[in-house]
């Protein structure tokens, strides 16, 4: 193991009920590096402008919405294409991150929560004036966790969820609203057709949530008109209607064959066309405005290509684009491709691929680029347990680092439905920055390696995904990369809840453990957390604490708190519905109790930041901890 952690003061904080607990404060640096060229380059990874993808209206795409930090916060911009001219929409303290257009690009519509809890309402405010104040959007529905919207010419439909379940509610010609569904099982809006006559749902009102039905729903009066479910095990998902008047075809995501592909649905017919694009991995798509064709996105180890598929003939032609993930990508109404890219070393660009083939950048914030920083390379470690033969991880060295044994950083992704792949992140380059090699491991449940392995973690999650993460460390101390007094496990979310899970399972592998937003108290942050995530993880788990609490009792992190031998830090927010704080308070009175060494960083938003400012804070105080644990300052 590597040195202890000195304590870096003390904070008072409320801990479990009843009782005041005082927990070692994470010590915070004032910079990372004594080279000032090397503290520039990692602080402006985070803090140079960036944008996302832009979004546009409906019916008047030369108006479009995207989010930025330039203000050095996270929040929304209007952005009128035909005079090239930008406005902030939102200023809060905690920032904004979901909004939309309505369909004629005269109103902007976005999420007002309080300090990052998720749960709020709808306003909107008009595009073009700068003075006018916010108002709620639609008044006559609840304000709850977002569950969906659908903005139309004549029709807005919006969905809510709470703890009483999900409530979908339509409004036509401003009239006020009428529910159209309710469930107590989790579900939510996800699309409407051109003409606004039809509305499809998500739903598990099976039980699962993790492998929803699609309903389709007349908007004249609620009724239902269609139904679609592949049966316990598979999923479906509803991607777009044909942008076409008139036209019934649905897109679909579906799982039937083990993996992600799709399928037409014309639902007025009932029928359907299974796509066979002969592509190895996992595909979704986006339509080409006349409904003729479709653009696909092929997520493959970790990168991601762009194709035309022309419906008629099945032909499919890749789109030119660079060797790394394109992050999301549509196409406008005259054919041109918008997509935003990125690699592991090269940050991420808003670019334009015209339909004559050019290919260009399509938005910049101005200032500074983000500087670059190293490339990933793959690694495919054998597995004895399947369902598929290896786990792949991606493997990043510092600059110059061409042997080892190095500082290693074991980064794990959140989710954990998702993946990591071969895209900038500033997050990866501090690390990098800082002398660890990163390695990131697509652990059983990650997305984009076919539905078993996605799923396998069901009845067992956490140890099963720490499996994978042992076998990648064996790999990598084999072959020279680290040892394990050099090896910090570290992620947030679900990434953070593994570490925990990992230090108490696993002590003898880990220096030190970096938990942000974790899960840490399995049965007390089910009680807490927002109802969509609790029906996520009855699905997950097989069922609820009370109905198979040995299950929760195993894969809980608290269990295992008496074996946690190597210094932990712990960030975590006051007003986080998917990983609640008290739960978090719940582990560390347990670890208080033991000599262990570890440190608290708490701070006053929801499930991460969206304030650069703050996220430079955590980013140096987790790197300066961990450089701490394994000897390298």
């Amino acid at each position: 193991m590597g040195p202890g952690i000195p304590v870096a003061g003390e904070v008072a904080r409320s801990g479990s009920i009843g009782v005041v607990s005082t927990y070692p404060s994470a010590e915070i640096p004032a910079t990372l590096f004594d080279d000032a060229d090397k503290e520039e380059r990692w602080r402006a990874r985070f803090s140079a402008p960036r944008v996302s993808m832009p979004d546009w209206a409906r019916d008047a795409p030369e108006r479009s919405l995207y989010v930025s930090n330039v203000s050095g916060t996270w929040e929304l911009y209007a952005w009128d294409r035909a005079d090239d001219s930008h406005r902030q929409v939102t200023d809060r303290p905690n920032g904004t991150f979901h909004g939309t257009l309505a369909a004629d690009g005269e109103r902007i519509w976005w999420f007002d929560d309080t300090d990052g809890d998720e749960f709020g309402v709808w306003r909107s405010e008009p595009f073009d004036k700068h003075d006018a104040a916010a108002v709620e959007a639609l008044p006559g529905t609840h304000a709850g966790y977002p569950a969906g919207l659908e903005l139309g010419s004549s029709v807005l439909a919006v969905g809510m969820s709470t703890d009483d379940g999900v409530t979908v509610w339509i409004s036509r010609d401003g009239a006020a609203p009428t529910v159209i569904y309710q469930h107590e099982q989790d579900g939510g809006l996800t699309g409407m057709s051109w003409d606004e006559s039809l509305l499809v749902l998500s739903h598990s009102e099976h039980g699962d949530s993790r492998h929803p039905a699609l309903r389709v729903l007349r908007s004249a009066d609620g009724t239902k008109f269609a139904e679609k479910w592949d049966g316990s095990g598979l999923g479906l998902g509803a991607l777009d209607f044909a942008p076409v008047s008139g036209d019934t075809r649905l897109l679909v995501s579906h799982e039937r064959y083990g993996r992600e592909e799709l399928l037409i649905w014309d639902v007025a017919t009932d029928t359907e066309t299974e796509l066979d694009l002969g592509l190895p991995g996992e595909v979704a798509a986006d339509w080409y405005p006349d409904g003729s064709a479709l653009l696909i996105a092929h997520t493959h180890q970790a990168r991601t290509t762009l194709y035309r598929y022309e419906i008629a003939s099945g032909t499919l032609v890749q789109l030119p684009t660079s060797k790394g993930t394109v992050g999301a990508a549509s196409v406008r109404p005259d054919s041109a491709v918008e997509y935003t890219w990125s690699s592991a070393a090269v940050p991420g660009r808003v670019r334009v691929l015209s339909s004559s083939g050019e290919d260009s950048v399509l938005l910049t914030p101005g200032g500074i680029r983000p500087p670059e920083s190293q490339p990933v390379e793959d690694v495919f470690v054998p597995v004895p347990h399947g369902p598929n033969d290896t786990v792949h991880a991606l493997l990043a060295r510092p600059e110059g680092a061409d042997s080892g044994p190095l500082p290693t950083v074991f980064s794990l992704h959140g989710g954990p439905h998702a993946a990591d792949e071969d895209r900038f992140s500033s997050y990866r380059a501090a690390w990098l920055e800082a002398g660890f090699a990163v390695v990131e491991v697509n652990y059983r449940g990650s997305t984009g390696y076919g539905s078993a392995w996605r799923d396998a973690i069901e009845g067992r999650p956490g140890l099963t995904e720490l499996e994978d993460v042992a076998l990648v460390q064996d790999w990598a101390i084999d072959n020279g990369l680290t040892t394990p007094e050099l090896s910090v496990v570290a992620g947030a979310s679900w990434g953070g809840y593994l570490t925990l899970l990992a230090l108490g399972t696993q002590p003898d592998r880990w220096a030190s453990g970096v938990a942000g937003v974790p899960v840490a108290d399995y049965v007390s942050a089910f009680a807490d957390e927002m109802e969509p995530l609790r029906a996520y993880d009855r699905a997950l788990f097989g069922g609820s604490p009370e109905e198979i609490p040995e299950v929760y009792r195993e894969c809980s992190p608290i269990t295992h708190v008496d074996r946690v031998r190597a210094p932990v830090l712990v960030l975590a927010g006051d007003n986080d519905p998917r990983c609640p704080i008290q739960q978090v308070l719940n582990y560390l009175d347990r670890l208080g109790e033991r000599e262990v060494p570890f440190e608290f960083y708490r701070y006053d938003a929801g499930h991460g930041s969206l304030v650069i400012a703050e996220t430079l804070k955590q980013v140096a105080t987790e790197i300066h901890f961990a450089r701490r644990t394994v000897g390298s300052h």
